[in-house]
């Protein structure tokens, strides 16, 4: 079947997930036209993903269209808010109506399972890359931030640490992969629930993309502050424990998931925020007046790591 560009839009991601009274215009015109409701502001993020870069040639299309999604809600998730609208900018180096099926339904029903609409993006020829760019909202002046964290705050993580980094390695070593840890690495769950929860409670929020060694310094340094992580407490599933690799946790990336920072006052609310996250909440180490990363292994010992965590160009 041959499609045209505004073909495909349309047959594809015309009507791609909630409804919106917010939405004054959206897909098929030169721009959308959004509505945000008083006393919020909008919180925009955007992520691309490229073939060989952030995933693999022979990635499911549904995943990936759920992943593309998914890594902009979970920084949505680290603002504390509450996903609105989206935009897609897909480029493919052919027509295939197949594919394109599939990626839609995997990006269309976590939209319209966040309540997120798809109001417009754009469509061209190349090598196959997906950029998404999310907004949401939160309530003016509430926004969670990297710069906030204070000495004496206790430093958080959801869920588990390390899962798709070691499902990535077993795919590329040609090994089977866990579903458990497959879930990890394909269909992140951006901690959309938590995030909102952590909204006039936490002092800063980041998300865990690039591994937790690295995010977590990018909120020191905005932060002006330092810390120490204790390896013992990071929270593990059993494949990653049995590992017996630290950097698996640290500096793998792709655990989409929320490092925070809550006054020690309120530690007593780590029962409520599971709660309200549906997930387990961690604490693996303290912020303090002195500046850098500092790492302890389970004896006690300084833990020197060798890769910080990932980045591009290098």
């Amino acid at each position: 079947m041959s499609l045209s560009e505004f073909g495909l839009i349309e047959r594809f991601f015309a009507s791609c997930g909630a409804s919106d009274a917010s939405l004054i215009l959206g897909v098929g015109d030169d721009a959308a036209l959004l509505s945000p409701p008083p006393g919020r502001q909008l919180a925009l993020t955007q992520d691309t993903l490229v073939e060989g870069v952030h995933f693999l040639a022979n990635a499911d299309p549904a995943d990936l269209g759920h992943k593309a999604l998914a890594v902009n809600l979970s920084d949505l998730a680290a603002m504390g808010a509450e996903p609105a609208w989206a935009t897609l900018g897909l480029t493919l180096p052919r027509v295939d109506a197949g594919w394109l099926e599939a990626f839609s339904s995997g990006l269309c029903a976590l939209a319209r399972a966040v309540g997120l609409t798809v109001v417009g993006g754009d469509t061209t020829q190349g090598p196959l890359a997906v950029s998404i760019a999310a907004l949401g909202l939160v309530p003016s002046g509430a926004a969670l931030r990297r710069d906030g964290a204070r000495p004496g705050d206790l430093i958080l993580v959801s869920g588990t640490l390390g899962d798709a980094g070691l499902a990535l390695r077993l795919l590329k070593a040609g090994g089977s992969v866990p579903q458990s840890l497959a879930r990890h690495l394909h269909r992140p769950q951006a901690r959309l629930a938590l995030g909102r929860a952590l909204v006039g409670r936490a002092h800063a929020a980041i998300d865990l993309s690039d591994g937790l060694a690295a995010d977590l310094r990018h909120m020191l340094v905005a932060s002006g502050v330092g810390a120490t992580l204790e390896l013992e407490r990071l929270p593990l599933s059993p494949e990653v424990a049995a590992s017996g690799d630290w950097s698996l946790p640290l500096s793998a990336g792709d655990d989409y998931e929320l490092c925070f920072c809550l006054p020690p006052e309120k530690a007593s609310l780590l029962n409520e925020l599971e709660r309200a996250g549906g997930c387990r909440v961690t604490q693996v180490g303290r912020i303090e007046a002195l500046a850098g990363l500092r790492l302890r292994d389970p004896a006690g010992r300084p833990f020197h790591l060798q890769r910080q965590g990932y980045e591009h160009f290098t």
